[in-house]
């Protein structure tokens, strides 16, 4: 058997090459497709287009209520109607005429009184409104710069100077918070009558350039020692001393807590009422709060509507003076470092 016909016999009944092509494609296909199902089973499921935020529709036109929030906020709302109260009484009650202060609890009155304005504006005993405004002004802003100067270097000497008796003089220092005001009053008056100083502004402003107030120290010492003292020793490098370092470096940084001393300061030196009634005699150097008892004083209860509405100008500069740095304010407070 030649070659020709061994070929043939081994290749007869074979399918011709355009078939045997059609059957290996209709098999890739269906290996494909059925490869591509198994592993679209594999596969986790795909995500939604978009998870509902919490608190957000349940269905579509739907929104939930979030009544935990709703009813925080009318709580907080309540809360703050029953402080502010008082503040509104005062308001109305400077508006009322002289028969309806005692007599009524409406908080509107029945007819606005702006004569209780015009008397408070004329003051007492031929002491107008703005020469007590001005003294108080006097006194509270002098406070304040001496707070302010005085506290700030001894926290700063306290919280980043080395010296002997550190230790025991700051614990000394922070004792003095408990010692109460009473108990060095009359030892105060007798040094300050000797100097001649009694009925005048200085027993009320001459103390506080002296780092008395030992909260405030103890307030800029904490607030000093969260600054870094890579600070200081850079400064060193170039050449400062102490006070410049004090100057440049650290009391910039300290404005918050300096801020908060200016505030506590006015408030408590603008309200402060018995050492200016131990201090002060004359009506020339009143106080606005010392002239509020004053009203009642003089012509006892015909008086209540002036009382209240000088009240109302003794409140205003506190409530704008908190107002405009209350921002400070909470800073202040709540930092003890460095924002970076």
């Amino acid at each position: 058997m030649d070659a020709a016909a061994r070929h043939r016999d081994r290749h007869r009944g074979a399918l011709p090459y355009v078939q045997v092509l059609g059957l290996l494609r209709e098999r890739g296909g269906r290996l494909m497709s059925l490869t591509t199902t198994r592993d679209t089973d594999r596969r986790p499921p795909a995500p939604p287009d978009r998870v509902p935020a919490r608190g957000s529709a349940r269905g579509p036109g739907r929104r939930r209520v979030p009544w935990r929030r709703v009813a925080l906020h009318a709580g907080a709302a309540a809360v703050l109607v029953v402080l502010l109260y008082p503040l509104a009484w005062l308001v109305a009650t400077s508006f009322k005429p002289a028969d309806e202060v005692l007599a009524s609890l409406a908080l509107l009155p029945s007819r606005l009184a702006t004569e209780n304005y015009a008397t408070a504006a004329e003051g007492i005993e031929g002491v107008t409104l703005l020469r007590l405004f001005g003294n108080s002004l006097t006194i509270s802003l002098g406070a304040v710069l001496g707070n302010v100067l005085s506290c700030s270097l001894a926290a700063y000497a306290f919280a980043r100077l080395r010296f002997t008796m550190r230790g025991p003089l700051f614990a000394f220092m922070i004792a003095t918070i408990m010692l109460p005001h009473h108990a060095v009053l009359i030892p105060q008056y007798i040094v300050f009558n000797q100097l001649g100083m009694v009925n005048t502004f200085w027993p009320m402003v001459l103390p506080k350039f002296l780092a008395t107030d030992a909260f405030f120290v103890f307030l800029i010492v904490q607030f000093m020692r969260g600054l870094p003292r890579e600070l200081d020793e850079a400064a060193k490098i170039d050449g400062c001393g102490p006070f410049r370092i004090f100057v440049r470096v650290v009391l910039p940084l300290t404005r918050p807590a300096l801020i908060t001393t200016a505030i506590f300061t006015f408030i408590w030196t603008w309200n402060d009422f018995f050492t200016q009634l131990i201090y002060l005699f004359e009506p020339d150097k009143y106080t606005l709060t010392l002239a509020l008892r004053t009203f009642v004083d003089t012509s006892s209860q015909s008086a209540y509507g002036p009382m209240f509405a000088m009240s109302v100008f003794a409140l205003l500069p506190i409530v704008l003076f908190f107002l405009a740095f209350q921002r400070l304010l909470v800073e202040g407070m709540a930092n003890s470092g460095l924002k970076g």
